[in-house]
Protein backbone atom coordinates (compact mmCIF):
# COMPACT_ATOMS: atom_id res chain seq x y z
CA UNK A 1 0.00 0.00 0.00
CA UNK A 2 1.41 3.21 -1.01
CA UNK A 3 2.18 5.91 1.82
CA UNK A 4 1.70 9.32 1.44
CA UNK A 5 0.18 12.89 2.30
CA UNK A 6 -1.25 15.93 0.53
CA UNK A 7 -3.36 18.84 2.79
CA UNK A 8 -5.55 21.28 0.38
CA UNK A 9 -8.11 23.87 1.61
CA UNK A 10 -11.60 23.86 -0.10
CA UNK A 11 -11.83 24.68 -3.54
CA UNK A 12 -7.80 23.48 -4.20
CA UNK A 13 -6.65 22.11 -7.11
CA UNK A 14 -4.63 18.51 -7.41
CA UNK A 15 -2.68 17.55 -10.68
CA UNK A 16 -0.78 14.25 -11.55
CA UNK A 17 2.87 14.02 -10.59
CA UNK A 18 3.45 12.85 -14.34
CA UNK A 19 2.60 16.73 -15.44
CA UNK A 20 5.96 18.18 -16.79
CA UNK A 21 5.88 21.33 -15.25
CA UNK A 22 4.28 22.63 -11.83
CA UNK A 23 1.78 25.29 -11.50
CA UNK A 24 1.19 27.75 -8.76
CA UNK A 25 -1.17 26.90 -5.63
CA UNK A 26 -1.82 23.38 -7.21
CA UNK A 27 -1.01 20.31 -5.12
CA UNK A 28 1.12 17.35 -6.96
CA UNK A 29 -0.22 14.14 -5.77
CA UNK A 30 0.92 10.73 -7.06
CA UNK A 31 -0.66 9.31 -10.61
CA UNK A 32 -2.52 6.22 -9.22
CA UNK A 33 -4.34 8.87 -6.54
CA UNK A 34 -5.03 11.51 -9.07
CA UNK A 35 -6.79 8.98 -11.81
CA UNK A 36 -9.03 7.17 -8.54
CA UNK A 37 -10.27 10.67 -8.30
CA UNK A 38 -10.41 11.43 -11.47
CA UNK A 39 -12.30 8.29 -12.06
CA UNK A 40 -14.94 9.89 -9.18
CA UNK A 41 -15.17 13.41 -10.95
CA UNK A 42 -16.51 11.74 -13.73
CA UNK A 43 -19.56 10.03 -12.33
CA UNK A 44 -23.03 10.65 -13.86
CA UNK A 45 -25.12 11.48 -10.84
CA UNK A 46 -24.49 13.14 -7.71
CA UNK A 47 -21.21 11.99 -6.62
CA UNK A 48 -19.64 14.99 -8.75
CA UNK A 49 -20.71 17.15 -6.16
CA UNK A 50 -17.66 16.73 -4.61
CA UNK A 51 -15.48 16.98 -7.07
CA UNK A 52 -14.70 18.80 -10.61
CA UNK A 53 -12.55 18.68 -13.65
CA UNK A 54 -10.57 21.89 -14.56
CA UNK A 55 -7.97 22.95 -16.41
CA UNK A 56 -5.51 25.21 -14.75
CA UNK A 57 -2.75 27.00 -16.86
CA UNK A 58 -3.01 24.26 -19.62
CA UNK A 59 -2.87 21.57 -17.39
CA UNK A 60 -6.10 19.29 -16.26
CA UNK A 61 -7.00 19.80 -12.49
CA UNK A 62 -8.92 18.30 -10.08
CA UNK A 63 -10.74 21.03 -8.02
CA UNK A 64 -12.46 20.18 -4.49
CA UNK A 65 -15.65 21.53 -4.04
CA UNK A 66 -17.34 22.98 -1.04
CA UNK A 67 -16.84 19.51 1.27
CA UNK A 68 -13.77 19.06 3.87
CA UNK A 69 -12.35 16.28 5.72
CA UNK A 70 -10.26 13.07 4.66
CA UNK A 71 -10.28 11.13 1.31
CA UNK A 72 -8.09 7.51 1.72
CA UNK A 73 -7.76 6.59 -1.83
CA UNK A 74 -7.34 2.15 -2.84
CA UNK A 75 -4.01 2.53 -3.00
CA UNK A 76 -3.95 4.29 1.22
CA UNK A 77 -2.85 7.98 -0.28
CA UNK A 78 -4.53 10.37 2.39
CA UNK A 79 -5.70 13.65 1.04
CA UNK A 80 -7.01 16.44 3.36
CA UNK A 81 -9.04 19.17 2.53
CA UNK A 82 -9.95 21.71 5.18
CA UNK A 83 -11.94 24.90 5.35
CA UNK A 84 -10.78 28.17 3.93
CA UNK A 85 -11.44 30.66 6.98
CA UNK A 86 -8.58 33.69 6.36
CA UNK A 87 -8.54 35.55 3.02
CA UNK A 88 -4.52 34.30 2.79
CA UNK A 89 -4.51 30.20 3.45
CA UNK A 90 -0.72 30.17 3.53
CA UNK A 91 -0.93 32.45 7.08
CA UNK A 92 1.51 30.07 9.47
CA UNK A 93 -1.94 29.12 11.47
CA UNK A 94 -4.24 29.23 8.96
CA UNK A 95 -4.03 24.81 8.91
CA UNK A 96 -4.12 24.98 12.77
CA UNK A 97 -7.26 27.06 12.76
CA UNK A 98 -9.03 25.11 10.08
CA UNK A 99 -8.54 21.94 11.56
CA UNK A 100 -9.61 23.76 15.18
CA UNK A 101 -12.36 25.53 13.67
CA UNK A 102 -13.78 21.89 11.71
CA UNK A 103 -13.58 20.40 14.84
CA UNK A 104 -15.33 22.99 17.16
CA UNK A 105 -18.39 23.12 14.38
CA UNK A 106 -18.70 19.33 14.12
CA UNK A 107 -19.21 19.04 17.74
CA UNK A 108 -22.52 20.64 16.98
CA UNK A 109 -24.17 17.78 15.03
CA UNK A 110 -25.69 14.63 17.05
CA UNK A 111 -23.19 11.74 15.92
CA UNK A 112 -20.02 13.88 16.51
CA UNK A 113 -21.25 15.14 19.65
CA UNK A 114 -17.99 13.10 21.28
CA UNK A 115 -15.30 15.18 19.75
CA UNK A 116 -12.84 16.84 22.11
CA UNK A 117 -11.77 20.05 21.12
CA UNK A 118 -10.59 21.46 24.77
CA UNK A 119 -6.96 23.39 25.31
CA UNK A 120 -5.39 20.24 26.41
CA UNK A 121 -5.60 19.10 22.84
CA UNK A 122 -4.86 22.60 21.33
CA UNK A 123 -1.13 20.92 19.94
CA UNK A 124 -3.04 17.79 18.07
CA UNK A 125 -4.31 20.40 15.39
CA UNK A 126 -0.91 20.20 14.33
CA UNK A 127 -1.58 16.76 13.27
CA UNK A 128 -3.34 15.70 10.38
CA UNK A 129 -7.73 15.54 10.46
CA UNK A 130 -7.74 11.84 9.94
CA UNK A 131 -4.51 11.60 12.72
CA UNK A 132 -7.06 13.45 15.23
CA UNK A 133 -10.17 11.38 14.55
CA UNK A 134 -7.80 8.17 15.05
CA UNK A 135 -6.15 9.31 18.32
CA UNK A 136 -9.47 10.35 19.81
CA UNK A 137 -10.73 6.88 18.60
CA UNK A 138 -7.82 5.38 20.82
CA UNK A 139 -8.27 7.20 23.84
CA UNK A 140 -12.01 6.21 24.20
CA UNK A 141 -11.03 2.67 23.45
CA UNK A 142 -8.35 2.87 26.23
CA UNK A 143 -10.84 4.69 28.43
CA UNK A 144 -13.21 1.44 27.91
CA UNK A 145 -10.67 -0.82 28.81
CA UNK A 146 -9.40 0.60 31.79
CA UNK A 147 -13.04 0.21 32.83
CA UNK A 148 -13.44 -3.56 31.64
CA UNK A 149 -14.49 -4.55 28.86
CA UNK A 150 -18.63 -6.45 28.60
CA UNK A 151 -18.79 -10.10 28.89
CA UNK A 152 -21.32 -12.54 28.31
CA UNK A 153 -22.47 -15.93 28.31
CA UNK A 154 -22.03 -17.48 24.75
CA UNK A 155 -23.73 -20.93 23.73
CA UNK A 156 -20.14 -23.15 22.99
CA UNK A 157 -20.17 -26.60 21.59
CA UNK A 158 -16.59 -28.72 22.09
CA UNK A 159 -15.37 -32.29 22.21
CA UNK A 160 -13.32 -32.42 25.45
CA UNK A 161 -11.60 -34.54 28.09
CA UNK A 162 -14.12 -33.87 30.57
CA UNK A 163 -17.42 -33.22 31.17
CA UNK A 164 -18.71 -29.65 30.89
CA UNK A 165 -22.20 -28.60 30.62
CA UNK A 166 -24.79 -30.51 28.81
CA UNK A 167 -23.46 -33.95 27.12
CA UNK A 168 -24.60 -33.81 23.45
CA UNK A 169 -26.14 -37.18 22.82
CA UNK A 170 -26.46 -36.62 19.42
CA UNK A 171 -22.99 -35.98 19.12
CA UNK A 172 -21.33 -38.28 21.25
CA UNK A 173 -22.52 -41.39 19.71
CA UNK A 174 -20.95 -39.77 16.10
CA UNK A 175 -17.82 -38.77 17.33
CA UNK A 176 -16.92 -40.77 20.12
CA UNK A 177 -18.40 -44.06 20.30
CA UNK A 178 -14.85 -45.28 19.98
CA UNK A 179 -13.09 -42.77 21.84
CA UNK A 180 -15.13 -42.99 25.28
CA UNK A 181 -12.97 -40.57 27.01
CA UNK A 182 -13.97 -37.63 25.19
CA UNK A 183 -17.32 -35.91 25.62
CA UNK A 184 -19.47 -33.73 23.04
CA UNK A 185 -20.62 -31.35 25.04
CA UNK A 186 -22.34 -27.84 25.42
CA UNK A 187 -22.17 -24.85 27.91
CA UNK A 188 -22.41 -21.39 27.99
CA UNK A 189 -19.38 -19.72 28.55
CA UNK A 190 -18.63 -15.98 29.69
CA UNK A 191 -16.34 -14.46 27.46
CA UNK A 192 -15.66 -10.63 26.10
CA UNK A 193 -16.70 -12.61 22.10
CA UNK A 194 -19.91 -10.49 21.68
CA UNK A 195 -21.07 -7.82 18.65
CA UNK A 196 -19.84 -4.59 20.32
CA UNK A 197 -16.57 -5.64 21.11
CA UNK A 198 -16.23 -7.29 17.31
CA UNK A 199 -17.22 -3.56 16.42
CA UNK A 200 -13.98 -2.17 18.33
CA UNK A 201 -12.02 -4.84 17.11
CA UNK A 202 -12.36 -4.00 12.97
CA UNK A 203 -11.89 -0.56 14.02
CA UNK A 204 -8.61 -1.49 15.62
CA UNK A 205 -7.99 -3.65 12.83
CA UNK A 206 -8.33 -0.75 9.98
CA UNK A 207 -6.93 2.13 12.02
CA UNK A 208 -3.60 0.04 11.61
CA UNK A 209 -3.88 0.00 8.22
CA UNK A 210 -4.56 3.83 8.00
CA UNK A 211 -2.58 5.73 10.68
CA UNK A 212 1.21 6.72 9.61
CA UNK A 213 1.19 8.15 13.39
CA UNK A 214 4.17 6.41 15.07
CA UNK A 215 1.98 6.66 18.81
CA UNK A 216 -1.33 5.96 17.59
CA UNK A 217 -0.09 2.67 15.60
CA UNK A 218 1.52 1.45 18.75
CA UNK A 219 -1.60 2.33 21.28
CA UNK A 220 -3.57 0.37 18.61
CA UNK A 221 -1.30 -2.80 18.72
CA UNK A 222 -1.87 -2.53 22.25
CA UNK A 223 -5.54 -2.61 22.47
CA UNK A 224 -6.17 -4.96 19.36
CA UNK A 225 -3.96 -7.52 21.94
CA UNK A 226 -6.60 -7.17 24.76
CA UNK A 227 -9.34 -8.27 22.10
CA UNK A 228 -7.21 -11.35 21.16
CA UNK A 229 -10.25 -13.79 22.50
CA UNK A 230 -12.61 -11.48 20.18
CA UNK A 231 -13.76 -13.25 16.79
CA UNK A 232 -13.22 -11.40 13.44
CA UNK A 233 -15.94 -9.58 12.07
CA UNK A 234 -16.50 -7.98 8.80
CA UNK A 235 -18.21 -4.56 8.38
CA UNK A 236 -21.12 -6.42 6.43
CA UNK A 237 -21.56 -8.48 8.82
CA UNK A 238 -21.55 -5.93 11.45
CA UNK A 239 -24.54 -3.90 9.84
CA UNK A 240 -26.85 -7.03 10.17
CA UNK A 241 -26.75 -7.59 13.48
CA UNK A 242 -28.51 -4.74 16.25
CA UNK A 243 -25.89 -3.22 18.30
CA UNK A 244 -27.87 -3.13 21.61
CA UNK A 245 -26.20 -1.03 24.22
CA UNK A 246 -27.84 -2.29 27.55
CA UNK A 247 -27.78 -1.29 30.78
CA UNK A 248 -24.63 -0.63 32.54
CA UNK A 249 -23.02 -0.25 28.73
CA UNK A 250 -22.68 3.70 28.71
CA UNK A 251 -19.25 3.64 28.94
CA UNK A 252 -19.16 2.09 25.54
CA UNK A 253 -21.38 4.59 23.82
CA UNK A 254 -18.57 7.15 22.64
CA UNK A 255 -16.37 4.43 21.24
CA UNK A 256 -18.63 2.15 19.52
CA UNK A 257 -19.72 5.80 17.77
CA UNK A 258 -15.82 6.11 16.69
CA UNK A 259 -15.93 2.67 15.58
CA UNK A 260 -19.19 2.86 13.35
CA UNK A 261 -17.51 6.18 12.01
CA UNK A 262 -14.42 4.78 11.42
CA UNK A 263 -15.88 1.82 9.51
CA UNK A 264 -18.58 3.19 7.39
CA UNK A 265 -17.22 6.50 7.56
CA UNK A 266 -19.13 9.70 5.82
CA UNK A 267 -19.04 10.80 2.17
CA UNK A 268 -21.21 11.60 -0.83
CA UNK A 269 -18.98 8.97 -3.30
CA UNK A 270 -19.65 5.77 -3.49
CA UNK A 271 -16.61 3.66 -2.33
CA UNK A 272 -18.27 0.02 -2.59
CA UNK A 273 -15.64 -2.26 -3.62
CA UNK A 274 -13.03 -0.21 -3.08
CA UNK A 275 -11.66 -2.52 0.07
CA UNK A 276 -9.01 0.30 1.56
CA UNK A 277 -10.96 3.67 0.07
CA UNK A 278 -12.11 5.66 2.94
CA UNK A 279 -13.53 8.84 3.33
CA UNK A 280 -15.03 11.36 6.57
CA UNK A 281 -16.17 14.28 4.04
CA UNK A 282 -18.59 17.23 5.34
CA UNK A 283 -20.66 19.49 3.60
CA UNK A 284 -19.28 22.99 4.61
CA UNK A 285 -22.71 24.51 4.40
CA UNK A 286 -25.01 22.44 6.55
CA UNK A 287 -22.10 22.02 9.02
CA UNK A 288 -22.00 25.61 9.81
CA UNK A 289 -25.78 25.98 9.51
CA UNK A 290 -26.29 23.42 12.37
CA UNK A 291 -22.90 25.02 14.38
CA UNK A 292 -25.09 28.39 14.16
CA UNK A 293 -28.14 27.04 15.21
CA UNK A 294 -26.58 24.95 18.30
CA UNK A 295 -24.61 28.42 19.63
CA UNK A 296 -28.02 30.48 19.49
CA UNK A 297 -30.03 27.55 21.61
CA UNK A 298 -27.45 28.31 24.36
CA UNK A 299 -27.32 31.66 23.91
CA UNK A 300 -30.59 32.53 23.28
CA UNK A 301 -32.89 32.21 27.02
CA UNK A 302 -37.03 32.44 27.14
CA UNK A 303 -39.43 33.83 26.20
CA UNK A 304 -37.16 33.86 22.71
CA UNK A 305 -37.19 30.12 21.08
CA UNK A 306 -34.96 28.80 18.10
CA UNK A 307 -36.18 26.97 15.34
CA UNK A 308 -34.42 25.92 12.33
CA UNK A 309 -35.62 24.95 9.17
CA UNK A 310 -39.12 26.59 8.68
CA UNK A 311 -40.91 25.34 5.79
CA UNK A 312 -44.22 27.00 6.24
CA UNK A 313 -44.35 29.21 3.22
CA UNK A 314 -43.81 28.91 -0.60
CA UNK A 315 -42.84 31.09 -3.10
CA UNK A 316 -45.47 31.04 -5.48
CA UNK A 317 -49.08 28.84 -6.15
CA UNK A 318 -50.09 27.63 -9.35
CA UNK A 319 -53.67 26.36 -9.82
CA UNK A 320 -54.42 25.74 -6.22
CA UNK A 321 -51.16 23.97 -5.33
CA UNK A 322 -48.65 25.42 -3.87
CA UNK A 323 -44.80 25.20 -5.03
CA UNK A 324 -41.22 26.51 -4.89
CA UNK A 325 -40.88 26.21 -0.37
CA UNK A 326 -39.27 28.78 1.13
CA UNK A 327 -36.40 27.20 3.79
CA UNK A 328 -34.72 29.79 5.78
CA UNK A 329 -32.01 27.98 7.77
CA UNK A 330 -33.21 29.55 11.52
CA UNK A 331 -35.64 31.55 13.16
CA UNK A 332 -36.02 33.51 16.08
CA UNK A 333 -39.50 33.58 18.16
CA UNK A 334 -40.46 35.89 21.20
CA UNK A 335 -43.44 33.96 22.12
CA UNK A 336 -44.97 32.77 19.44
CA UNK A 337 -44.31 35.95 17.55
CA UNK A 338 -41.69 35.56 14.81
CA UNK A 339 -38.95 37.93 14.79
CA UNK A 340 -35.93 37.16 12.92
CA UNK A 341 -35.25 35.39 9.83
CA UNK A 342 -31.81 34.61 9.68
CA UNK A 343 -29.80 32.73 6.88
CA UNK A 344 -26.61 31.18 7.37
CA UNK A 345 -24.14 31.15 4.15
CA UNK A 346 -20.58 29.91 4.32
CA UNK A 347 -18.54 32.41 2.08
CA UNK A 348 -15.48 34.75 2.84
CA UNK A 349 -17.17 38.34 2.90
CA UNK A 350 -14.34 41.46 2.56
CA UNK A 351 -16.11 44.36 4.35
CA UNK A 352 -12.86 46.47 2.77
CA UNK A 353 -14.92 45.58 -0.75
CA UNK A 354 -17.32 48.66 -0.43
CA UNK A 355 -17.00 49.64 -4.13
CA UNK A 356 -20.12 49.09 -6.53
CA UNK A 357 -18.38 46.06 -8.41
CA UNK A 358 -17.37 44.18 -5.46
CA UNK A 359 -20.49 44.51 -2.50
CA UNK A 360 -18.39 43.28 -0.21
CA UNK A 361 -17.99 40.35 -2.32
CA UNK A 362 -21.40 39.53 -1.97
CA UNK A 363 -23.88 37.74 -4.22
CA UNK A 364 -26.98 38.47 -5.74
CA UNK A 365 -28.86 35.53 -5.72
CA UNK A 366 -28.82 35.15 -1.88
CA UNK A 367 -30.81 38.87 -1.51
CA UNK A 368 -33.05 37.83 -3.85
CA UNK A 369 -33.31 34.65 -1.50
CA UNK A 370 -33.59 37.30 1.68
CA UNK A 371 -36.41 39.23 -0.02
CA UNK A 372 -38.48 35.96 -0.52
CA UNK A 373 -38.00 35.41 3.45
CA UNK A 374 -38.67 38.77 4.01
CA UNK A 375 -42.33 38.86 2.11
CA UNK A 376 -43.57 35.31 2.52
CA UNK A 377 -42.17 35.14 6.21
CA UNK A 378 -42.58 38.54 7.83
CA UNK A 379 -45.06 39.76 5.53
CA UNK A 380 -42.48 42.90 4.60
CA UNK A 381 -41.90 44.09 7.25
CA UNK A 382 -39.56 43.38 10.02
CA UNK A 383 -35.76 42.32 9.69
CA UNK A 384 -33.76 39.77 8.10
CA UNK A 385 -29.86 38.90 9.26
CA UNK A 386 -27.48 36.91 6.49
CA UNK A 387 -24.78 35.04 8.59
CA UNK A 388 -20.95 34.64 7.29
CA UNK A 389 -18.19 33.17 8.73
CA UNK A 390 -15.73 35.60 10.37
CA UNK A 391 -12.92 36.54 8.60
CA UNK A 392 -9.71 39.15 9.24
CA UNK A 393 -11.44 41.13 7.01
CA UNK A 394 -14.75 40.70 8.08
CA UNK A 395 -14.50 41.31 11.89
CA UNK A 396 -18.06 43.51 12.68
CA UNK A 397 -21.22 43.86 11.33
CA UNK A 398 -21.92 45.90 8.06
CA UNK A 399 -22.42 49.26 9.30
CA UNK A 400 -25.89 50.11 7.58
CA UNK A 401 -29.13 47.57 6.55
CA UNK A 402 -29.62 46.86 2.97
CA UNK A 403 -33.17 48.27 2.79
CA UNK A 404 -35.28 46.52 0.37
CA UNK A 405 -37.77 49.11 1.31
CA UNK A 406 -38.69 51.53 4.34
CA UNK A 407 -39.67 48.49 7.00
CA UNK A 408 -37.92 45.68 5.34
CA UNK A 409 -34.13 45.22 6.12
CA UNK A 410 -31.59 42.85 5.87
CA UNK A 411 -28.69 42.81 8.20
CA UNK A 412 -25.01 41.26 7.32
CA UNK A 413 -23.15 39.89 10.20
CA UNK A 414 -19.98 37.69 10.60
CA UNK A 415 -20.32 34.58 13.45
CA UNK A 416 -16.93 33.46 15.21
CA UNK A 417 -16.08 29.92 14.50
CA UNK A 418 -12.82 29.94 16.04
CA UNK A 419 -13.84 29.57 19.43
CA UNK A 420 -15.80 26.43 21.15
CA UNK A 421 -16.99 28.47 24.34
CA UNK A 422 -20.97 29.41 24.04
CA UNK A 423 -20.49 33.04 24.76
CA UNK A 424 -22.27 36.38 23.97
CA UNK A 425 -19.11 37.16 21.77
CA UNK A 426 -20.12 34.97 18.86
CA UNK A 427 -22.94 36.32 16.86
CA UNK A 428 -22.18 40.28 16.63
CA UNK A 429 -25.36 41.81 16.17
CA UNK A 430 -25.72 45.48 15.12
CA UNK A 431 -27.12 48.06 17.98
CA UNK A 432 -30.14 48.28 15.70
CA UNK A 433 -31.49 45.19 16.34
CA UNK A 434 -31.50 45.79 20.30
CA UNK A 435 -35.30 46.17 20.40
CA UNK A 436 -35.66 42.56 18.18
CA UNK A 437 -33.68 40.65 21.22
CA UNK A 438 -33.98 43.13 24.23
CA UNK A 439 -34.13 40.09 26.73
CA UNK A 440 -31.35 37.98 25.28
CA UNK A 441 -28.13 39.74 27.22
CA UNK A 442 -26.13 36.65 26.31
CA UNK A 443 -26.01 37.95 22.34
CA UNK A 444 -23.28 40.66 21.53
CA UNK A 445 -24.37 43.64 20.59
CA UNK A 446 -21.37 45.46 18.99
CA UNK A 447 -21.07 48.32 16.92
Amino acid sequence: MQVGYEQVFEFGYVCSVCNDRAIPKVSVIPERAYQYLRHLSLCDDDESKLLRLKSVGGVETIQFLNYVGVIVTPDGFQIEILPKIVKHAEHNDAVSDSRRSLLNMLRTLGMYRHIQTAAAHLEKYKMPLLEIFIGQFLSSVNQLVKRGIKRDYQPQSDNLFYLKGKLNINAQLKHNLVQQHRFCVDYDEYVPDITVNRLIKAALQKVLLMTRSAQNQRLARELEFVFADVSPITVQAISKETLNLSRGMEHYQVPVAWSQLILEGISPLSMRGDAHAFSLLFPLESVFESYVESVLRQTLHPPFTVKGQLQTSHLATYDAKRMFRLKPDIAVYNGGELKLVLDTKWKLIDASKANGTDKFLLSQQDFYQMHAYGHKYLQGEGDLVLIYPSNDKFTAPLTSAFEFSSSLRLWVVPFDIHHQTYDGDRLKLPSQLNGQLTHAPDISMVF
